[in-house]
């Protein structure tokens, strides 16, 4: 028997007893953290999130394979000392291997003295992609769709200021900032990465970039799934420029050894974003467009054509509550193109989830059907996801 029936057979035998149980387990709100002290304005919080992964590959024309691994295993500590200021740090031990055995996510301190609006300095969310803005435990499928995802074009936590804020009643959002990116040089992608966990070969460089979104029914945060049934709805822009500042290339005109490295100039990135929630269901849409260059003037290789590239990413996702906060059916289409692509890399997906405690305590099952993987035509891959989620 292979693994995916094992696993399905599993895990919709859980599913059932779910369903069975979901009138004896009482529902509870997100939370945020434990606040293990507190006086005054001094306090101190303690969190983290937990998620255990199963992942089943079957590529066209190779051989399947599987793992168990801690997808992400992420404490926090947050806290302050003076009225208005808080700092936090968060780091992540789930991809923990060889020399990396831990990677710094949130490193910062804030300041929200003024009216509305939040000044944070430190290693932060870029406000770009509202995909990726949604945290990891708070999505609807296991893994991000191309729009969220740093390895194509979204930036990650970067490290510099960021400034975010909003109107009276919150039917306007917005965000920028000014912070340090750095760019793995690897041309099958355009990968962003943290400044603070950077590899040795990566390109340094500054961003900029800012995001606004309006609200017309009232303020949706960056949460998918319907769990409220009021009728909720946003559009977004964004933008950003990352140009490289020349400290680290090495790849200018020689690749790396593969052939697959070259050292990148500059990316132009434009999203537009859209939301939906309404009795039960959830619509979430994305486009982002991205404008990359290499240094060197003529590199065809992975996305790159002639030393540049448009990458465009989009999404579509959704999911209906068949079971009110409890069992929800989810499904979603995505897509990429690049300049070099013989064809659209695209990615189709099925699953359902089972909220215990909403995004709190959750089962979650995606099975994903890829076409064209980095652009080649007929290079097709089927995967299975299942996680567990643990956040406290």
């Amino acid at each position: 028997m292979s693994a995916i029936p094992r696993f399905l057979k599993l895990f919709f035998t859980v599913l059932a007893v779910a369903v069975i149980m979901n009138l004896y387990i009482p529902s509870d709100t997100d939370a945020a953290g434990i606040t293990v002290y507190k006086k005054d304005d001094k306090y101190v919080k303690l969190g983290g999130r937990i998620q255990l992964q199963y992942h089943y590959k079957d590529p066209d024309g190779g051989d399947s394979s599987d793992k168990v691994f801690f997808r992400r295993f992420r404490p926090y500590i947050e806290g302050s000392l003076h009225k208005d200021w808080k700092g936090k740090f968060q780091w992540d031990m789930g991809k923990a291997e060889g020399k990396n055995e831990l990677a710094i996510k949130d490193a910062y301190m804030q300041y929200k003295g003024f009216h509305n609006i939040k000044i944070t300095v430190g290693n932060k969310g870029f406000p770009f992609s509202r995909e990726f803005l949604t945290s990891s435990k708070k999505q609807q499928l296991v893994e991000r769709t191309f729009v969220g995802d740093h390895n194509y074009g979204t930036p990650d936590r970067n490290a510099g200021i960021h400034i975010t804020g909003h109107n009276s009643d919150k039917r306007l959002t917005y965000g920028f900032s000014v912070a340090s990116a750095s760019i793995d040089p690897d041309t099958g992608k355009l990968d962003f990465d943290s400044p603070v966990n950077r590899d040795s070969d990566f390109n340094e460089g500054w961003i900029i970039g800012g995001r606004m979104d309006f609200h017309p029914f009232g303020n949706l945060k960056f949460s998918q799934g319907d769990f409220n049934h009021k009728t909720r709805a946003t559009i977004g822009i964004a933008a950003f420029r990352w140009s490289n500042d020349d400290d680290n290339n090495t790849y200018i005109d020689t690749p790396d050894p593969d052939g697959k490295k070259f050292d990148v100039d500059k990316v132009t990135g434009f999203e537009l974003s859209g939301a939906f929630r309404a009795a039960g269901f959830s619509v979430d849409a994305e486009y982002n467009l991205f404008k990359a260059d290499t240094v060197a003037a003529n590199v065809t290789s992975g996305i790159y054509k002639n030393g540049s590239t448009d990458l465009k990413n989009y999404s579509i996702e959704g999911g209906y509550m068949m079971v009110p906060g409890r069992i929800e059916l989810v499904a979603a289409y995505q897509a990429q193109d690049a300049d070099n692509y013989a064809d659209t890399w695209t990615r189709t997906s099925i699953g359902t989830n089972w909220f215990i405690q909403k995004h709190d305590i959750k089962v979650q099952l995606t099975y994903r059907m890829g076409r064209n993987l980095k652009g080649v035509t007929g290079n097709d891959e089927n995967e299975l996801f299942i996680q567990t989620q643990y956040v406290f």
